[in-house]
């Protein structure tokens, strides 16, 4: 009888480049080779620096091996990004190796990669290095002509870093229609891991994904991730990888209107997530506006991402109902991030607020309204915005409130849902329009509100020179009975006209 023997798991090599670690579930495969493959603009050699970088800064010796790009190039591009390479470069942490061939070898067609290695040999014993970048190997094998030298030299390269035992990255372009293959298929076989970036425009949106496509030995995060270069690097934060690491929900905070407070069982709970959805003009962002005020008066830091409207028409619009967001903004207690939902990615969206809650430190996170991230791309774009913001805010503590503009269906409880996460939100509030004989009149009902003893009723109220006045519960039978008899119309139509043929 034999034991099972238990199984070991191979050893990483961290990138240190946000995200990809947890998508890579610990990194590289350490003494391995990595390639990553993608189009123009897809950010291989971005990927590639930041490896090099991040693994000097962290003390691991780390060469880098241009075939493309010269190393001024290289040294001016990475301190667009903060990246100081020629203070690594000096210090002996980092080697910058500008390896493109001259046009006279090249025309004699000499040039071959044992040169190459040899000094590399010598570069990794003298620096102790134990990471190797080779960008744009593909630019080097067009040299030569013949497939079969072109494998013979990836398969001694390819040889020579498995005797040597480096952690390495070599990248090439992908070519075709789809970007799914390179021109040399053994370098695909060879590595151990294979990544593929790509670069695409979808409605008008330019979007960067990273995919991981194979991973001997280990799990990995299969999916197909958003990937930006952002003014730090390489981001990436995937929805497949968060976990349910929420904090609990804490006690309760004033919604900043007392009658709010009592329907809801004595006001937002801390920490969580409230979803207000209703119509158009039913208060929906005058409500976000009276829960920043009052947090702000508490001193408590408020980020507010608006996608309806500027900072200036919002705030002049909220003086018409005495809510004065202009001195919080000007002592720094409110931020307040705006921009058009077309105007780039849902992930470059994300990042923008994900920057700022990291930066600002908020206690409460406002977006108005959650509907507009529609117009970003396609709904699950939308979706998956939504999906990262709330998440991000439960880990941290910070009670988000969501506005969500209903439509014009009358199946109204299908669109309260927000784009599917009502079932992530701690609280939900309705706000809609009654008709009351010749009037019109706003109610709003608390739907749900966890760990709450909140009101089951609809509450009447109106939006005055002095904010939200709750005026009483309000009999929404009257409303119920007109909503059937409109749903009902159309329905007898249909009889009387089938009728009228029989």
């Amino acid at each position: 009888m034999t034991e099972t023997t238990r199984a070991q798991p191979i050893p990483k090599t961290a990138t240190h480049i946000r995200g990809l670690d947890e998508i890579l579930e610990g990194g590289l495969p350490e003494g391995q080779i990595t390639a990553v493959i993608g189009g123009p603009g897809s950010g291989k050699t971005v990927l590639g620096l930041e490896f090099a970088y991040r693994s000097a800064l962290a003390g691991e010796p780390c060469i880098f091996v241009s075939f493309e790009e010269r190393a001024q190039v290289l040294r001016r591009n990475a301190m667009a990004m903060g990246w100081d390479l020629k203070s690594l470069e000096e210090a002996d942490k980092l080697f910058l190796m500008d390896s493109r061939p001259s046009p006279d070898m090249i025309r004699a067609g000499d040039y071959n990669l044992n040169g190459l290695l040899a000094i590399l040999e010598g570069k990794t014993a003298a620096m102790g290095a134990g990471r190797l970048v080779i960008d744009s190997l593909d630019v080097i094998l067009r040299i030569f002509e013949d497939s079969v030298k072109q494998r013979d030299q990836i398969y001694y390269l390819v040889d020579w870093l498995n005797e040597k035992g480096l952690t390495a990255i070599i990248t090439a372009r992908s070519i075709g229609e789809n970007d799914n293959l390179t021109n040399h298929r053994f370098l695909e076989f060879a590595t151990d891991c294979l990544i593929k970036m790509d670069f695409r425009v979808s409605g008008q949106i330019a979007t960067r994904r990273l995919r991981v496509v194979k991973y001997r030995g280990s799990s990995y995060g299969s999916n197909e991730y958003p990937c930006i270069i952002t003014e730090n690097g390489i981001f990436l934060l995937p929805i497949s990888t968060m976990g349910l690491q929420q904090a609990e929900l804490g006690p309760c905070i004033s919604s900043g209107q007392t009658d709010i407070d009592e329907t809801l069982g004595g006001g937002y709970r801390r920490s969580a997530s409230i979803l207000i959805t209703g119509s158009a003009g039913t208060g929906k962002t005058t409500l976000l506006s009276t829960f920043a005020q009052a947090a702000c008066r508490r001193g408590e830091r408020v980020l507010f991402i608006n996608f309806e409207e500027s900072i200036a028409a919002m705030t002049s619009a909220m003086v018409s109902v005495n809510i004065d967001l202009q001195p919080y903004l000007n002592d720094g207690t409110l931020r307040m991030l705006t921009a058009m939902p077309e105007s780039m990615g849902a992930e470059k969206h994300f990042f923008q607020a994900f920057k700022a809650i990291e930066q600002f430190q908020p206690d409460h996170v406002l977006v108005d309204a959650i509907s507009a991230t529609l117009r970003i791309d396609t709904r699950q774009a939308a979706f998956e915005y939504l999906m990262r913001l709330i998440s991000t805010c439960k880990e941290r503590g910070i009670t988000s409130l969501l506005s969500n503009q209903l439509g014009t269906s009358h199946s109204v409880i299908d669109e309260i849902s927000g784009l599917g996460i009502s079932s992530l939100m701690d609280s939900l509030l309705l706000l809609r329009y009654v008709s009351h004989g010749p009037d019109i009149r706003r109610a709003f009902l608390v739907i749900k509100s966890r760990g709450m003893a909140h009101s089951s009723k609809y509450h009447e109220f109106t939006i005055t020179d002095n904010g939200i006045r709750i005026t009483g519960p309000y009999d929404i039978s009257f409303q119920a009975a007109a909503d059937q008899a409109e749903i009902d119309s159309p329905v007898k139509a249909r009889r009387q006209k089938w009728g009228d043929q029989e």
